[in-house]
């Protein structure tokens, strides 16, 4: 059963070996459901977050992440810790074949919502271009959250 509910990000970047992060906040309305131990979230993209016309879902499930985006941007990203995967990242401007290398995930959901934190390193060619650090959080209207 879907659900309405409040999804809160930030994603913490950078770009370099430096102390120089950039921090992204975004907050919006969606959908999300739970069962048999897997939630889903989605919500559209718009023009805050730079990618109008792009539905986003993340799945989150006991051993990984996955976020997919279909629309005007598709890309799959497969979280899984300790693992690295490749992905398709398709624009209207063109495609790139990029990596992520997934050094930490945890999250704690049930059927009210929850949270999850995924450390990971995005590189294109092999070589890395941003570390990032994405936090979701997911209650209802006027619900609760779950902690990590």
């Amino acid at each position: 059963m879907l659900k309405d509910v409040i999804i809160s990000m930030q994603t913490v970047q950078n770009f370099d070996d430096a102390d120089n992060n950039s921090t992204i906040d975004f907050m919006t309305d969606g959908h999300y459901s739970y069962d048999d131990n897997i939630g889903c979230v989605t919500y559209e993209e718009s023009e805050v977050t730079g990618l109008p016309g792009t539905r986003t879902s993340v799945f989150i499930m006991p051993d990984q992440v996955i976020v997919d985006r279909d629309g005007s941007l598709t890309s799959r990203m497969v979280f899984k810790e300790g693992e690295k995967t490749s992905f398709l990242y398709n624009t209207p401007f063109g495609r790139a074949t990029m990596g992520v290398d997934t050094r930490k995930v945890v999250h704690s959901f049930d059927d009210k919502g929850g949270m999850a934190e995924i450390e990971y390193v995005v590189n294109v060619e092999h070589a890395i271009f941003t570390r990032n650090k994405l936090t979701i959080q997911v209650k209802q209207d006027g619900g609760t959250t779950c902690q990590i």
